[in-house]
């Protein structure tokens, strides 16, 4: 499958999500308990608290392992490695129910975008990778998937996962070449399904105490 649609940005919808940094937000408490005094927290783009330490590069390595290398990366390798093809094939005929095959289409493609371009990022900051561990495959990868995308709230957010896969400045960036290239919705489309097919993971998984983002 291969994303065939190309959006060109107006110049001032770019430089509107360049100057967002095409990831971050900040809430701030208005009722803050002590005048004087705000919380502020800041928020991915499309919901969820910023990870911002260390990324968790040992099963960004797995992942990429698991969808065929970094050269021939697609992301329904990565699904059908770590939970089969059967398995794979149900959670794409729900998610095509629930949002129609342009979306979920859409939606895999874009995460192999996202990683592959995750990757050039990396190594243009400078990034390896370790070698994939040995025995981070199959079931044991796609629960550490679902473990390192659900944040302190209990819910499982796709940018939450970006952070720790590959670090949070790196995840802005690869989300201004997905906008710049492929348009906003397309961006939003990725984080909104990934959000709901890493929630049925967790619910198969029997890790039923993952909620399920507001963007779904």
């Amino acid at each position: 499958m291969k994303i065939t649609k190309k959006l060109v940005m107006a110049p001032a919808a770019l430089a509107a999500v360049l100057g967002l940094l095409c990831g971050t937000t900040t809430a701030t408490a208005a009722d803050a308990p002590q005048a004087g005094h705000t919380m502020t927290m800041a928020m991915n783009w499309f919901g969820g608290p910023v990870y911002d330490g260390a990324p968790a590069l040992a099963a960004t390595a797995a992942l990429v392992q698991a969808g065929g290398g970094a050269e021939h990366f697609t992301f329904a390798q990565a699904l059908v490695s770590m939970l089969g093809e059967k398995t794979v094939n149900a959670e794409v005929a729900k998610l095509t129910k629930q949002y129609g095959k342009k979306d979920v289409d859409g939606f895999l493609n874009g995460m192999t975008f996202a990683i592959k371009d995750g990757l050039k990022r990396a190594t243009e900051a400078g990034v390896k990778l370790p070698d994939a561990p040995a025995d981070l495959k199959g079931v044991k990868l796609a629960r550490a998937l679902v473990q390192a995308g659900t944040a302190p709230d209990g819910i499982f957010w796709a940018g939450y996962l970006f952070d720790k896969a590959i670090s949070h400045k790196l995840h802005n960036q690869v989300m201004v070449d997905i906008d710049v290239k492929y348009g906003h919705g397309a961006d939003e489309n990725t984080h909104k399904v990934l959000n709901q097919a890493m929630y049925d993971v967790a619910q198969a998984l029997g890790d039923t105490h993952v909620k399920l983002a507001s963007l779904h």
